[in-house]
């Protein structure tokens, strides 16, 4: 019987973030922002969703008077990455 996939995980733009995030560990919200072609609005808003669930870390701070938001991949993160990515391979295999 196949796992479920992470309704977390398996939204488009969110997927995407991780994926940014599993090679890089840490990237900038305007980095995140180009890559993915989301608006700012919605991009903060899946966000905050991995962020709830502790898939990521979020620190806000200053880069001189420029706002800056830098996120961060957790370990919880990088193990929810890699079982999607696994139960996503089972789902392929049949």
């Amino acid at each position: 019987m196949l796992k479920k996939l992470d309704p977390i995980l398996h939204s488009e733009l969110r997927l995407a973030v991780m994926s940014l995030l599993i090679s890089l560990t840490k990237a900038e919200f305007t980095y995140l922002k180009e890559q993915t072609n989301a608006t700012a609005g919605n991009l903060s808003v899946q966000i905050t969703k991995l962020e709830e669930v502790g898939y990521i870390t979020v620190e806000k701070g200053y880069k001189g008077k420029v706002p800056q938001t830098i996120c961060t991949i957790s370990k919880k993160g990088i193990d929810a990455f890699e079982q999607y990515v696994n139960d996503l391979k089972e789902y392929l295999k049949m």
